[in-house]
């Protein structure tokens, strides 16, 4: 079984799949695994649908080869956007362990077809959907376009991402080696985020791990902030990769006040 640092390393975004779909029981074995998905937010709003594509006439103009998705549904509430990128990644890597490919997509779908067929009630919205499958052997040409565009190979650097006291001073890999702390931040630097801008920025003070949000024009919208989703997923993956080396961290919303960049924002701090 692979280390969970390793499926944060080996998973990408997957726009081309083999036109097969996904097996019954793997489907099912997500299903089961979906219903049981909670955050550390507590909150309760957020459900997964699991999508046909035929069954619903749905499709999008960056993907091919794929035969169902699953969209995930929340309501307005205090951190909704963090437990929703949280709850929402959990799944995708289990998709990922289970040895399907996946893509987080905000945009690039006719949503009004996808929050039909996602059955949305009175004052819910649905963010992101995924396509779920097995991946092609080979990309489209429209997907290797796409990852180009957005350097999806491409990370910034330790320096550019985490700061040690405050954001006066970078962290460097041998800080984070040293402290304990190097595969739990580069499962935040691997993590997936809309066109790969990478919002997180980690500030590590002794015990606390603060987590904030950097702003780019653009990826806010009346219902939600879709960088913060990707704060949720860039929290799901530290907290999971410090539980994998038996650490316990606990989230709490507790603004420190350290003085921040221009839009930069405070999300959460885990005490490690």
């Amino acid at each position: 079984m692979s280390s969970f640092i390793d499926l944060v390393k080996t998973r990408r975004s997957v726009r081309t799949f083999d036109g097969n779909g996904v097996s019954p029981e793997v489907l099912e074995d997500l299903k089961s695994f979906a219903k049981e998905i909670t955050n550390p937010y507590g909150v309760q709003s957020i459900r997964f649908e699991f999508l046909d594509r035929e069954k619903n006439d749905l499709s999008s103009p960056v993907l091919s080869g794929e035969k169902c998705y699953v969209s995930a549904v929340c309501s307005k509430e205090d951190h909704v956007e963090d437990a929703y990128g949280y709850s929402f990644q959990k799944l995708l890597m289990k998709a990922h362990e289970l040895g399907l490919g996946t893509v987080w997509i905000g945009g690039t779908m006719p949503r009004d077809k996808f929050e039909a067929a996602s059955h949305l009630a009175e004052g819910e919205f649905m963010p992101c959907m995924s396509p779920l499958g097995v991946t092609a052997k080979k990309m489209a040409i429209k997907e290797t376009l796409m990852r180009k565009g957005v350097k999806a190979d491409t990370r910034l650097k330790f320096e550019e991402l985490f700061y040690v006291r405050d954001f006066s001073t970078p962290m460097t890999e041998q800080y984070a080696k040293e402290n304990g702390l190097f595969d739990d931040l580069e499962a935040v630097r691997f993590a997936p985020s809309a066109v790969n801008k990478q919002p997180w920025r980690i500030v590590v003070d002794g015990k606390k791990a603060h987590f904030y949000e950097k702003h780019d024009k653009g990826f806010l919208t009346p219902d939600y902030d879709l960088q913060k989703i990707d704060l949720g997923i860039a929290l799901y993956n530290f907290e999971t990769q410090m539980t994998t080396e038996l650490r316990d961290p606990v989230l709490t919303v507790e603004d420190p006040q350290i003085s921040t960049p221009d839009d930069v924002d405070y999300i959460a701090t885990y005490t490690i």
